[in-house]
């Protein structure tokens, strides 16, 4: 059994109980559950989980202001679940820092997959052969992809950011399609995503570059995608 924990934040218990059953089944022993935003923050501070199934609308608030706190103080991936299946919706859930987001009703199998997918990306098993910090510019990359410098300052990363730019270190002024990257990070076939990738890559542009609005480091090659100029 996988013995990492994943706390379900949903306020249907209903649909809890069978998530919580499916994932059981997919492997999955530790599944904590919540039902509110005030008890699913106390539980993510006592449990640390490796992911994190949070519903949109909680009775105490919208799950969104969670997502917040937690990305706060952790890079835990973060999978939304919500009836609201407008594309304003899914934007702004990976804007302020969800991994993915699964619109209501789905399957509490292509849930268990999703999960799956998130904690194999987590993982970044790929650039962990990497046996030396990998420096690209004013960029370090420790051995293990988990950690990025610029100039010798930790930058802080979600763990999707982290992915992206493990894909863009390993190939300095390489372009990147989003196709690519998608697979890569995402861990899933590339149906059409680009917004996903797009959301995530100014949300890393905020993070490394001088003047997000102007970038020097991470460019956008119009009809191709994106590479890492190591010049800057």
């Amino acid at each position: 059994m996988n013995t990492q924990c994943i706390l379900l934040i949903d306020d249907e218990e209903d649909l809890a109980n069978l998530l919580q059953t499916v994932l059981h089944k997919e492997g999955f022993s530790n599944v904590i559950t919540a039902g509110t935003i005030q008890d699913g923050w106390a539980k993510f501070q006592e449990v640390k989980p490796e992911l994190v199934l949070l519903d949109v609308m909680l009775p105490d608030g919208e799950g969104y202001d969670l997502c917040k706190q937690i990305r706060e103080i952790s890079n835990v991936p973060i999978l939304f679940m919500s009836a609201k299946d407008e594309e304003i919706d899914k934007l702004l859930g990976l804007a302020i820092g969800g991994d993915d987001y699964i619109t209501k009703p789905f399957s509490p199998k292509e849930v268990a997959y999703r999960v799956k997918a998130q904690l194999r990306r987590a993982s970044f098993s790929e650039e962990k052969t990497a046996i030396n910090n990998i420096t690209v510019g004013p960029f370090e990359m420790n051995m293990d992809g988990t950690e990025l410098k610029k100039n010798g300052n930790i930058i802080e990363l979600t763990a999707k950011e982290i992915g992206l730019m493990n894909c863009f270190i390993h190939h300095p002024n390489q372009i990147l399609s989003k196709e690519t990257l998608f697979e890569r990070v995402w861990g899933e076939d590339f149906f059409g995503s680009d917004n996903t990738v797009m959301v995530h890559i100014r949300r890393l542009r905020e993070k490394i570059e001088d003047t997000p609005s102007n970038p020097t480091f991470l460019i956008t090659v119009k009809g191709l995608g994106y590479k890492l100029n190591s010049m800057g």
